[in-house]
């Protein structure tokens, strides 16, 4: 069985980071994304997704990030139920979020959003745990030379497969 769910959206609320009785971490909060077609003469809707988050991503995820911020977020479906206030048994599904990655740099236009937000981009140590070690090599003013490249030769010995 395979339980994986990608989505990029905006947060939609403002982020309260919450601690259980046992002392860990948690953070619930919804983002908004948009669908990838319109109506002709139609506003582009939206879908709204609950997430929740534990112990380290949660604290990254609240430090990092606030209401109308970018998000990409992985994680998988989960199913619940309560019962509220009433009486009345309440049927949830979540998002638990894995992993919380930045969408791009802010001060420049990424796909539409706006410039220069006001929202004060987070220090490059601030980058996620899992992808510093996996990250590759980035251009510091977003361009590249030929130094930032290796040239690699390959055979058809190369490939695993």
């Amino acid at each position: 069985m395979y339980n994986k769910v990608i989505l990029l959206g905006r947060i939609t609320q403002d982020l309260e980071l919450k601690t259980t009785p046992s002392g860990a971490s948690v953070l619930s909060f919804s983002i908004a994304v948009d669908r990838r077609y319109q109506a002709k003469g139609e506003e582009r809707k939206s879908d709204f997704f609950n997430c929740v988050a534990w112990r380290n991503e949660a604290e990254f995820i609240s430090r990092y990030w606030s209401k109308g911020r970018p998000i990409l977020v992985e994680g998988e479906l989960q199913n619940r139920s309560y019962v509220d206030k009433n009486g009345v048994t309440k049927y949830v599904t979540e998002v638990i979020v894995d992993r919380a990655t930045f969408t791009g740099d802010s001060r420049q236009n990424n796909g539409g959003y706006q410039q220069n937000t006001g929202y004060p981009e987070p220090p490059v140590a601030a980058q996620h745990p899992a992808a510093a070690a996996n990250s590759a090599p980035t251009a510091q003013n977003g361009s590249y030379t030929a130094q930032d490249f290796v040239e690699t030769t390959t055979t058809d010995d190369d490939y695993p497969f």
